[in-house]
C-alpha cells in the first residue's frame, strides 16, 4: 500500500475551538492536515493560512453550497426527490465537490451513478462511513473522489470505533486508491452532532484510533 498523509476533519473538535487551536491540536495528534469549515477561514489571507500548524486540505460548507468547497448533497424527506435540483446546482457550480450521505439526493450508489452521468465532470467527497451506513461499499464510488473521508460504520450505525470494527474494509479502500493512483487528500471524520441524531462522546479519540489503524495498513 502507498503511504499517505492522514488528516482530521474539524467537526471532530469542540465548536468553541478557533481554527488555530484546531490546527495546533491536529499537529499534536500527529495528523498531517485539517479539513475546516469554510466560515473559519473567512477573512484569513494566504499567509495566515500557511502559518497554521498543519495545512488546510479541504474547505467544508455543509449543506450550503460554496464554490470550491465540499457540499453535502440535499437532504430528502420521506418521499422527496431532489435529484433534478442537485443536478442543476452542480452544473452551475462545477468547482464544488458533492458529498453523498444517507437520505440525501446522493444516498445510494445508483443515485451517485445517475448524478455523475447527468453532470459531466462531477467530483465527490466520499465518506466511507456514510456509504456503509446506507448499506453499500464505498469502494464502488472511489473512482469519482477528489477527497476521501474515512470512518468506520455499519448499516444503520454511522459511527463505530476502529477497535469494534464494522462494514468498511479499509485495506480494500486503500488498495482501490492505489489502483486509481488517487492523488487527493485522505482524512478521518467522526462527530458529536446530537441534534442531527449522531451523538458521540469522544469523536477526537475515535479519529486518533482509526488513524492508528489505517497507518498499520500502509508501509
Amino acid at each position: 500500500m502507498k503511504a499517505r498523509p492522514i488528516g482530521i476533519v474539524g467537526v471532530a473538535y469542540d465548536d468553541d475551538m478557533t481554527l488555530d487551536e484546531m490546527a495546533t491540536r491536529s499537529a499534536d495528534l500527529r495528523f498531517d492536515h485539517l479539513d475546516a469549515a469554510v466560515h473559519l477561514l473567512d477573512g484569513l489571507d494566504d499567509d495566515a493560512i500557511a502559518a497554521l500548524a498543519v495545512p488546510i486540505a479541504d474547505r467544508i460548507s455543509g449543506f450550503e453550497l460554496v464554490d470550491g468547497c465540499t457540499f453535502v448533497a440535499p437532504y430528502e424527506r420521506r418521499g422527496e426527490d431532489r435529484f433534478d435540483e442537485t443536478v442543476e446546482l452542480m452544473r452551475a457550480h462545477p468547482t464544488a465537490r458533492l458529498e453523498p450521505g444517507p437520505r440525501t439526493s446522493a444516498g445510494s450508489v445508483e443515485k451517485i451513478e445517475a448524478l455523475v452521468a447527468a453532470v459531466p465532470g462531477l467530483r465527490l467527497t466520499v465518506d466511507t462511513g456514510h456509504v456503509a451506513t446506507w448499506g453499500e461499499d464505498p469502494v464502488e464510488v472511489l473512482r469519482y473522489a477528489d477527497h476521501v473521508q474515512l470512518r468506520q460504520a455499519a448499516k444503520g450505525d454511522p459511527q463505530r470505533h476502529a477497535d469494534v470494527g464494522g462494514d468498511v474494509d479499509f485495506a480494500a479502500v486503500l488498495a482501490e486508491l492505489d489502483r486509481l493512483d488517487y492523488q487527493g487528500a485522505v482524512s478521518i471524520e467522526y462527530f458529536d452532532l446530537a441534534d442531527m441524531g449522531w451523538p458521540l462522546d469522544d469523536p477526537v479519540g475515535h479519529c486518533v484510533a482509526l488513524a492508528a489503524h489505517v497507518r498499520t495498513l500502509m508501509p
